[in-house]
């Protein structure tokens, strides 16, 4: 009886390291996330599942180009994708030809799967606080993004962490690029 006790105790503090250490790893490390919708078309498609690297901005600042994920605000447990276009204390604004300025400079990119059709809240300019990020979706007319009042700007804060890993579908399987 008294092995028995042992045993059952063994295993149950394993298991409870186990747990913990999982616990650790998804609330700091990294978590598995589902991309729904066409928004980041063609860099990630509806269904692929990644791995979001939740360590990286604990000792850096996001970067320009950054795939990131931050919570939607207007709804519990839902979670955006975008691509950062635009870092703090600049100005970014869409012209009518769907050309993206920062600071009155023409960005050179081409994540863009589209022209924008629609600068949003972007025509007239849009400055961003010292810990604010402007990001848009690759499928650029078909993406709600800072462009919108209902996205808008997003507050450092709210960075849960970058795209890192595409897990699946296996035939995609890779590190995400970034930059």
């Amino acid at each position: 009886m008294n092995k028995m006790l042992k045993e059952i105790l063994n295993t149950s503090v394993y298991l409870l390291v186990v747990l913990c250490l999982t616990w650790l790893c998804i609330t700091y490390v990294g978590q598995r996330t589902q991309v729904s919708g066409s928004s980041m078309e063609n860099t990630l498609s509806h269904g692929d599942n990644l791995i979001v690297d939740k360590i990286t901005y604990r000792f850096s600042e996001p970067q320009r180009f950054d795939i990131i994920v931050f919570p939607f605000e207007y709804e519990e447990d839902t979670y955006y994708i975008k691509r950062i276009i635009g870092l703090p204390g600049e100005t970014i604004r869409i012209d009518e030809e769907g050309n993206i300025y920062i600071n009155d400079e023409l960005l050179e990119e081409s994540y863009g799967r589209a022209v924008i059709a629609d600068p949003g809240r972007a025509e007239k300019g849009i400055t961003l606080g010292e810990d604010e990020y402007f990001v848009l979706g690759d499928n650029r007319n078909d993406s709600v993004d800072s462009r919108t009042e209902v996205v808008g700007n997003i507050k450092r804060e709210d960075i849960i962490g970058r795209a890192w890993l595409r897990i699946w579908p296996l035939d995609n399987f890779g590190i995400l690029k970034h930059q």
